[in-house]
């Protein structure tokens, strides 16, 4: 019977249909961050940009550019814009800042504010949590929480000493999981960072990104592994590539999960109900950093140049 099983895996995943994008997308810069929010896709780019598409209308809506800082030769650049985030009137900008500092920018009534910018604060990736508070992780693996009213630090934790690689948000933003170098992952409350429970054992080495969704979280491995972690139980399911694992993430139902799953940069999709591959993608330019389904039929994904690329499930 188990190898019956296992000539079946073999077999569907032989069956998986390949796809190809239905549109390219270029941007003016290379992409560092997606999120998609009411129709609208924003992109965070190395044109030091935050852009704005319509995904309706299929096209661009205008964005933000910041002002161009100088390099360690005192030449002046566009600075990286590393996140991004809307929430409600307010857009979120996490960039690159003069001698190496990041900054953290919030831009409303046609007006674009640093907020936050400290040399001891090394911001990785934030996320708004509520209109008034920024949800942040340092390379250092430490979570603060930003009030932007008072402008102060409402809590600084430390996770462990392993270094920072990624975080993601629960739905309603009140729960974050957040990954790092030693394949642990750590489920906290947003509110006051209080550690929830760790999610391990899937991944041996640094876990690339992670994806959060009906109390599930998927996870992208350097040790080749994608899993998918029940959040309630801790229990997971694991999916091995014959590559590194740079990106991945869920559908809105978290039905289906996506990893980036070879060295050409193909999109691997799995029905969670079955674990089998359903499809592949094929298409991407380089190597991937940002996979967002908008429904669970479309999927937007970015990677380390100028397009993205939209695909259609069937």
């Amino acid at each position: 019977m188990k190898y019956i099983t296992i000539f079946l895996l073999l077999l569907t995943t032989l069956l998986a249909k390949d796809l190809k994008p239905v549109k390219e997308i270029q941007m003016h810069g290379n992409v560092m961050d997606i999120v998609i929010k009411d129709d609208i896709l924003y992109a965070g780019t190395t044109a030091g940009m935050l852009e704005m598409y319509d995904i309706k209308k299929e096209q661009f809506i205008g964005g933000i550019t910041l002002k161009k800082i100088h390099d360690f030769m005192g030449d002046l650049m566009q600075p990286k814009v590393y996140a991004v985030d809307v929430m409600d009137n307010r857009k979120l900008l996490l960039a690159e800042g003069e001698n190496g500092v990041r900054e953290l920018y919030i831009h409303e009534n046609n007006t674009t504010t640093k907020v936050l910018a400290k040399h001891e604060l090394t911001m990785q990736k934030a996320r708004f949590i509520d209109k008034d508070h920024v949800f942040i992780g340092l390379l250092s693996n430490e979570i603060l929480l930003f009030d932007l009213k008072t402008k102060k630090i409402l809590y600084l934790l430390q996770l462990s000493e392993s270094k920072f690689s990624d975080f993601a948000l629960s739905e309603d933003r009140t729960k974050a999981v957040i990954s790092c170098e030693s394949g642990i992952n750590y489920l906290v409350t947003t509110k006051d960072g209080k550690l929830v429970k760790e999610l391990k054992g899937a991944n041996k080495d640094n876990v690339f990104k992670v994806d959060f969704k009906k109390n599930r979280v998927s996870t992208a491995g350097q040790d080749r592994v994608g899993a998918v972690y029940d959040v309630d139980t801790g229990s997971y399911k694991t999916f091995r590539s014959d590559f590194l694992i740079y990106a991945t993430g869920l559908s809105p139902n978290a039905q289906l999960a996506a990893f980036a799953f070879s060295i050409d940069n193909d999109i691997a999709i799995f029905d969670l109900s079955t674990d089998t591959k359903r499809y592949t993608l094929k298409g991407q330019k380089s190597t991937l950093n940002t996979i967002v389904f908008y429904d669970e039929k479309t999927i937007f994904s970015g990677s380390d140049d100028r397009y993205i690329m939209k695909w259609q499930l069937p």
